[in-house]
């Protein structure tokens, strides 16, 4: 066995290790968060007695009898869930590893694998990513605004993050991808179960194009007791969170939540007919000041802008210390570099040192007018650049 050989395969055992613990009844994220601290790896903490593991917080002497019983039984399922994984096409990432999104792992509740069918590059293009949900029960208002929002977004190099549900979520997926931009599906179940069924070819199209990601087992059931855990993923993957349109007992209220009092998240909200019940939810986040209230694109991309400045140089941690209230006062951000603009888009807010026409910013930066006026309706649509007569300047 060569060295590439052998570190390949004491990789695939770390993973199994881990994958046996996640298989072990009564064990959840926080509990396998505390163990890994205690033992310093997962065969560790798969060694310890019952009597060394009742000292962890959270278990005690009854639970870690049962601990240690489900130990041996959770071999044999971590194996057969490994290969049915890789049979399927779905990696496995544990916290540790490179591509493992940095914003989600550094919760206390993170899941110890994510189950991902497609790609995640939290180091390159999905730097950015903005969570768009809503209700399943939508009009068509909400409909067309998250389709509208998600693709405005995506185009403008955001990552949409949603939960793949039939109404907004779907839309917004949708949306995303319309516009040729990268899109993240968290599923309610395992990448094993197509759920919604109308969603097949939706979700084949976001794995070649995003991922789908779980962090439940492969045949998980989509059951209701699901959903709260993975609106947390949601939350926890995204620099922020729209709410397109949430009825008063929407779940989109708890990805709300978990954004804003746990994860120190921007959330935002578009607002709805006053008489309608599927903006009830969404209308009461604004009226309570626990959502901003966003009515174009733009908006989302100002309010996020201080958020992105903070992860693109690592200081996030630093801005959001804890998870707090809705209105804990936070330290005053360092101005921020823009967010979801194009190396052509900045070199035309770079000419536009004072209001120019068309045909001067075509001299300027040397683009013809079409690919010109393209660029320019993003920008607008973003609120960088106004017109004032004929004449285009950048927003003060």
């Amino acid at each position: 066995m060569n060295a590439e050989t052998d570190l390949a395969a004491r990789d695939d055992e770390a993973l199994l290790e881990l994958l046996q613990l996640t298989s072990t009844p009564g064990l959840g994220p926080v509990l396998i968060a505390r163990l890994l601290a205690q033992f310093g790896t997962a065969r560790d903490a798969l060694r310890a007695s019952a009597a060394q593991l009742e000292r962890v917080q959270g278990i005690g002497s009854g639970k870690s009898r049962s601990i240690v019983e489900g130990f041996r039984a959770a071999r044999a399922a971590a194996e057969t869930e490994l290969v049915a994984a890789r049979d399927s096409g779905v990696r496995l990432l544990a916290k540790t590893d490179p591509e493992y999104p940095p914003l989600l792992a550094s919760l206390p509740d993170s899941p110890p694998i994510l189950y991902v069918k497609g790609s995640l590059l939290p180091g390159g293009e999905d730097r950015f990513p903005v969570g768009i949900v809503g209700s399943r029960d939508c009009s068509a208002y909400g409909l067309e605004q998250a389709r509208r929002f998600a693709s405005v977004l995506a185009g403008s190099g955001l990552t949409v993050v949603s939960g793949g549900a039939r109404g907004i979520d779907s839309a917004a997926h949708r949306g995303a991808l319309a516009a040729g931009g990268r899109t993240i599906s968290v599923l309610g179940c395992g990448l094993g179960v197509c759920y919604p069924p109308e969603n097949a070819a939706l979700f084949d199209e976001i794995a070649a194009k995003g991922a789908l990601v779980s962090e439940l087992p492969l045949r998980t059931q989509p059951t209701a007791e699901n959903f709260p855990a993975r609106n947390r993923i949601i939350s926890g993957l995204s620099l922020g969170i729209v709410v397109i349109e949430a009825g008063a007992r929407s779940g989109a209220l708890i990805t709300a939540r978990h954004a804003a009092e746990e994860h120190g998240r921007e959330v935002m909200a578009l607002p709805g007919r006053v008489d309608s019940t599927t903006s009830r939810g969404t209308l009461d986040l604004i009226k309570s000041g626990g959502a901003a209230l966003v009515v174009e694109p733009g908006d989302v991309i100002a309010q996020l802008e201080a958020a992105a400045h903070h992860q693109f140089r690592g200081t996030h941690a630093d801005r959001y210390p804890a998870a707090g209230a809705l209105f804990n006062d936070r330290p005053t951000p360092e101005p921020a570099t823009p967010l979801g603009v194009s190396a052509v888009q900045s070199a035309i807010l770079s000419a536009l040192t004072e209001p120019l026409s068309l045909d001067e910013l075509c001299a300027a930066t040397g683009l013809d007018p079409a690919e010109l006026r393209r660029e320019m309706t993003m920008l607008e649509i973003q609120k960088r650049v106004v017109r004032t007569g004929t004449r285009l300047q950048r927003s003060v």
